[in-house]
């Protein structure tokens, strides 16, 4: 029988191994497919940002990756827990930090081993790297060589160097700390802090208590030896000389009498729980060794159930994971070129961290956890590494503070703004959608209104989240549809503060009701409404806030996100109707790394006629210039190319394509074309060099229903495409429907284009 930890090995083993060996590779972040373009790329055209760096060195920044370049360097002589297995082992884990780097601050890396031993030898070989990256993080060298090797890089370098196992992990400890701190009502001033471990991590995070107000004297530090006393010669050197201090206690048991904080970044088991009955009443226990601790959280609460515990491990509350730092840390520091990463800058992380714990957690961060709940608290010391908004708060903190100790070499005038673009760097919907926030925000200012949102689904958890995120960021002005009382119930639920102040409305309880139901009858009694059935389908709330909307008593409708989609169309359609009658249609704004694509129509039309094609393409460019605010070129796709197939299928593509210029001459549009031709420039203009477009196209108009839902839903789910709708077009009135997946920023995105589809519309 295999035993867990077997069937763990061969899943890592494999996850490495497969398909391209390793986990990094290097891309290019510029086209280079044509002889033109590699020409620009490489000899001649390299020449010229050449010749400028070298009359101006800072011009690197300008044209080369330097400014988001880290070197992750390491021997590999003190890898994890494993030892000193060579700088050849350790490479696994310094591709790891580099994945790191890019996942949660988009940081670019190389991981370079180097087979040397020595201070003297590791200083020169990473000094001569200097011209190659924006910042060094050192990885995995042992004490006490890692201490000498970044004091002096850090005097000689004018990039900041950042030794990751000493100052993350005091810097994460200590955001913890101090929350714990706050919990128990102990002052850092008045506490006795005992310290099992005497490497990097441990006098790192000692000496940052300290800058904190933590006294040297009630710090005890132990090593494999016992206490680091006044005195003592054994196992001695200049650093631990710093903490060693008066005392009879000559082992962690003595040490640990009284003390309320157990500072662990030693071994396994070190600690009992007979120790911990020995601390103070409330005892804040990190044990931080890993993947075993010095003693399991299981344990210390048997021994006193006041105990407030951290580890290294992402299988207990409270994880001190050095991922929630570097990343964050290095990105407020390059972005303002700083020339050293200080303690300033250490302790605006640490501060930043603690303050972050005390928010309300969003939602999305509750959905990558398995809906886990979390709140400041014994289990929530600190953010989890998931949480998107430590980018936003550690990185600005760190900027500030490089600009507030004079090392910085580029001032950052709002902060806010950059808030908003380190967002952004979380993936390109998030840039995206930034723009349409900052779209709403200068329509709101503009029409001086911010826009009624109704809901359909008021009591829905999900939309209540992002009605929140939603008033929050004070974008809309939301009303819910449902009953009072089970929407209170559950705003209960999700600590919704805000009863008062939004509208709820239960259709069938409304004062409007006798006239919406009234009226729908009027507007479909010779489609077989009687008034009967008017006065059912007004009750539903997909009915009533449609009719809401179209009396103009709220300015745009949401239903979903619990129904299929024809149960959620059908009464938009049936009440709203589309403008000039043209038939309805539904758009997914497909959203890639290096391009944005509108697909059409995805979710109504089965078999649309050329008209409706026509039709199709010219309110679909509508939406993409009221979104973005430029000219879309526009794709009509087919099996065929420009009359190579005449099968009726494909004519009637190519006859759409000659309605929508004859109809929309000013529209950028040609076709029939297959997909390939309309998203590769370099077949288009090659083969097809007489096209009106000349790619990759904005927007593809599909055939038929089939081909459209087939591909937006393969898209999505063979690539790192972000699906933003269904958005129908082209309504009368601002309405769209909500996915059934919908999470709570999908639900806020939807909002937020509906809304500024609504100002467009007024």
């Amino acid at each position: 029988m295999n035993k867990p930890h077997d069937n763990r090995t061969k899943e890592a083993l494999k996850y490495h191994s497969r398909n391209r060996p390793g986990k990094i590779e290097v891309t290019s972040t510029k086209p280079c497919v044509t002889a033109s373009e590699l020409s620009l790329a490489y000899t001649p055209g390299v020449a010229a940002p050449c010749m400028e760096i070298s009359k101006n060195p800072e011009d690197a920044y300008k044209y080369t990756s330097k400014g988001n370049l880290v070197g992750v360097i390491s021997n590999g002589s003190a890898v994890l827990g494993l030892g000193n297995i060579g700088p050849l082992a350790g490479k696994p884990v310094m591709e790891g930090k580099g994945i790191l780097f890019k996942r949660f601050a988009d940081i670019d890396v190389f991981d370079l081993e180097i087979n040397e031993s020595t201070v003297d030898g590791m200083v020169k070989i990473i000094k001569a790297l200097e011209p190659t990256f924006g910042g060094i993080n050192l990885e995995d060298i042992k004490a006490p060589e890692c201490f000498e090797v970044e004091e002096q890089l850090t005097k000689e370098l004018n990039i900041p160097v950042f030794h990751d196992d000493q100052h993350g992990t005091a810097i994460i400890a200590s955001a913890a700390l101090l929350n714990a701190l706050t919990l128990t009502k102990k002052s850092i001033k008045k506490i006795k802090i005992v310290f099992s471990g005497a490497g990097a991590a441990a006098m790192a995070t000692a000496n940052l208590l300290i800058e904190l107000g933590a006294i040297p004297d009630n710090i005890v530090m132990c090593d494999s030896k016992g206490v680091i006393f006044k005195g003592r010669q054994d196992g001695m050197n200049k650093y631990k000389e710093k903490f060693a201090i008066e005392t009879k206690n000559r082992t962690l048991k003595d040490a640990i009498k009284n003390a309320e904080v157990f500072m662990g970044l030693s071994g396994p088991n070190i600690l009992d729980q007979e120790m911990i009955k020995l601390m103070s009443e409330t005892p804040i226990v990190f044990a931080m060794s890993n993947p075993t601790p010095e003693i399991f959280p299981e344990e210390v609460i048997s021994a006193n159930k006041n105990a407030i515990v951290a580890t290294g491990r992402s299988d207990y509350p409270n994880q001190v994971n050095n991922v929630l730092g570097f990343p964050f840390i290095f990105r407020g520091a390059l972005d303002v070129r700083a020339t050293e990463i200080n303690l300033e800058m250490k302790l605006a992380a640490v501060y930043a961290l603690a303050n972050l714990a005390k928010e309300e957690v969003p939602d999305e961060v509750k959905l990558a956890y398995q809906n886990e709940s979390f709140s400041f608290g014994r289990d929530y010391l600190i953010p989890k590494p998931f949480d998107t908004r430590v980018l936003t708060a550690v990185a600005p903190a760190v900027a500030q503070a490089a600009m507030d100790s004079n090392v910085a070499q580029v001032q950052i005038n709002d902060l806010n703004e950059y808030s908003s673009e380190l967002e952004a760097k979380l993936g390109t919907s998030a840039i995206f959608m930034k723009s349409i926030r900052d779209n709403l925000k200068f329509s709101n200012r503009k029409n001086k209104k911010k826009l009624r949102v109704a809901f359909a689904e008021g009591s829905n958890g999900r939309v209540l989240n992002a009605v929140k995120m939603l008033l929050e960021h004070d974008l809309v002005e939301p009303v819910l549809l449902g009953y009072k009382d089970r929407i209170s119930e559950e705003m209960e639920k999700v600590n919704f503060n805000q009863h008062d102040s939004i509208e709820i409305i239960t259709p069938s309880m409304d004062h409007r009701y006798e006239e919406f139901f009234l009226k729908y009858h009027k507007l479909k009694q010779r489609e077989g409404v009687t008034i009967a059935r008017a006065m059912e389908l007004m009750a539903q709330r997909n009915y009533f806030g449609a009719m809401l909307a179209r009396e103009g008593h709220v300015d745009t409708f949401l239903n979903g996100p619990t129904q299929n989609y024809p149960e959620c169309f059908i009464p938009l359609n049936n009440v709203i109707s589309t403008r000039g009658n043209i038939k309805a249609a539904g758009i997914y704004i497909l959203i890639f790394k290096q391009k944005t694509i509108f697909l059409a129509d995805c979710t109504v039309q089965i078999n649309p006629s050329a008209q409706d094609l026509c039709e199709i393409a010219a309110s679909t460019a509508e939406l993409y210039k009221e979104m973005l605010n430029k000219e879309p070129q526009i794709s009509f796709l087919s099996f065929s190319n420009f009359g190579s197939n005449r099968h009726p299928n494909a004519k009637k593509v190519s006859n759409a394509v000659a309605l929508c210029k004859e109809q929309f001459p000013d529209l950028n549009c040609d076709g029939e074309m297959q997909a390939d031709v309309a998203m590769n420039e370099n077949i288009l203009n090659n083969l097809f060099d007489f096209s009106q477009i000349q790619g990759p196209a904005d927007i593809l108009i599909f055939p038929d229903l089939n081909s459209s839902n087939i591909s937006y839903k393969l898209l999505t789910q063979l690539s790192e495409a972000t699906a933003i709708g269904p958005l129908l077009i082209p309504m009368n009135n601002s309405v769209n429907t909500l996915a059934r997946t919908s999470t709570v920023s999908e639900i806020v995105n939807m909002t937020v284009i509906t809304a500024l589809m609504g100002h467009k519309q007024g």
